[in-house]
């Protein structure tokens, strides 16, 4: 088998199909671990809060099934660090998402109807304002919702450590390997082929450079700021249960404390990619990253004066009905999975699953679950459409939501504007 990309999707992929007594090449064009999987915020996710979108696609069911396998995701996550030695600061602390204005008051709120209507009300459980203040105490926090089984971890120590396990396993990992083409089942480098009787293409934010798949995924960026560490703040708060949290917005901030009392928070309102381009303002841009910081203050303005160690970026792969894509291009074993929207931690995992029993040409649980083949969706237009459209769209969210967070109401342009993706199909939020 050869699994074309180096971070979860690939390196899971690569670890059940080692499992399962299979040859396994993996070619990764830069460092195994090193592009999202290894700088994203450490909130290791279930799919809980996306139950009312996932019910009224795939009906009661399947969405359960989806759900399920998501939650098994984390807690095997855990499990296999614990079998493997690998420390990646696994911690099943459990997330909140959190009301910072009246217009966001009713965020997850569906979510808490559709677990109940799923028979599991303990998965998504509402929460009053001064529940979530006792958890963590930012003036702005009005009401939110609880799911318990999110974990937060170290994303470099858990991809560096899946990669040494791989190795030691008996996969043949080649790093610094671009592939070029990819014909059939064969994979181009510029210093060799590998061919082999499946391929797995598990690229991220790279597929928007495949023909076959530009369509179905736009890219974007998210920024992440980091302070010093600051037990004093995170005791005065109260934060120290380990809950990961975010905001109700569209383009949320998502923040969580480390191990070393540091508080982490990232937004997800950075520049879109055009195409599959990755300039520098989209690995890192420090005029998105002020405005992180500015957030973060917002928030707790107890941390004024406190330094930012380190700030940086990434791309996130976008799917328009924010469900990630799981399939097989015609014409050949290709398997693909993509489009997690920033919220890949966990259900790469159970993504990998299903791309191994697909390359094994298994049929089972996994290649059942409801979003295998089963599309994208609405369809992206082509470039510059897809760049001037969202850079449009976003600049609308930043508008609408920034009033709403100061008690003000955007106008109608901008309104009309951020309601335009629905009308076209596509899906923003969870």
């Amino acid at each position: 088998m050869v699994v074309i990309g180096g971070g979860y999707t690939g390196m899971w992929t690569a670890w059940h199909l080692l499992e399962a007594g299979a040859k396994v090449a993996l070619l990764e064009g830069g460092v195994c671990g090193h592009g999202p999987s290894g700088r994203n915020g450490g909130f290791c996710e279930s799919m809980w809060l996306s139950g009312p979108g996932l019910r009224e696609r795939f009906g009661d069911g399947p969405a359960r099934e989806l759900l399920e396998a998501s939650s098994d995701s984390v807690t095997f996550i855990g499990d296999w660090c614990d079998s493997q030695g690998v420390d990646a600061s696994f911690g099943q602390s459990g997330y909140m998402c959190v009301s910072t204005a009246p217009a966001f008051d009713d965020v997850g709120r569906e979510a808490v109807a559709a677990a109940a209507a799923l028979g599991a009300p303990h998965r998504v459980i509402d929460l009053t304002g001064a529940e979530v203040r006792a958890r963590c105490d930012s003036a702005l926090f009005r009401r939110g919702v609880l799911i318990p089984d999110f974990a937060t971890l170290q994303p470099a120590r858990l991809a560096l450590g899946l990669r040494r396990r791989l190795v030691e396993r008996g996969a043949v990992v080649f790093e610094r390997s671009h592939v070029r083409a990819l014909r059939g089942t064969v994979a181009e480098t510029a210093s060799g082929r590998v061919r082999a009787s499946a391929a797995v293409l598990a690229m991220g934010s790279a597929v928007r450079g495949l023909r076959e798949l530009r369509t179905r995924l736009t890219v974007t960026s998210s920024h992440i700021v980091l302070t010093e560490p600051v037990p004093d703040v995170i005791e005065e708060i109260g934060w120290t249960g380990g809950e990961c949290i975010t905001d109700g917005r569209t383009l949320l901030h998502y923040f969580r404390t480390t191990p070393d009392d540091r508080i982490l928070l990232g937004w997800g309102g950075g520049r879109l990619a055009y195409g599959s381009r990755l300039d520098g303002r989209v690995e890192v841009d420090p005029e998105i990253a002020a405005e992180t910081h500015a957030a973060l203050l917002r928030l707790f303005p107890a941390l004024a004066g406190r330094r930012i160690t380190h700030a940086w970026g990434g791309p996130i792969d976008v799917s328009p009905s924010h469900i990630p894509q799981i399939g097989t291009l015609p014409g050949a074993p290709v398997h693909f999975a993509f489009g997690f929207t920033g919220n890949g931690v966990g259900p790469t995992q159970m993504a990998a699953r299903t791309l191994a029993s697909l390359a094994l040409d298994r049929r089972d649980e996994h290649t059942r679950l409801p979003i295998v083949e089963a599309g994208p969706g609405a369809r992206v237009p082509p470039e510059p459409l897809t760049w001037l459209g969202g850079s449009l769209v976003r600049s609308a969210l930043i508008r609408k939501e920034s009033a709403a967070e100061n008690g003000d109401r955007a106008g109608p342009v901008t309104r009309a504007i951020c309601a335009a993706p629905r009308a076209l199909g596509m899906h923003l939020g969870r």
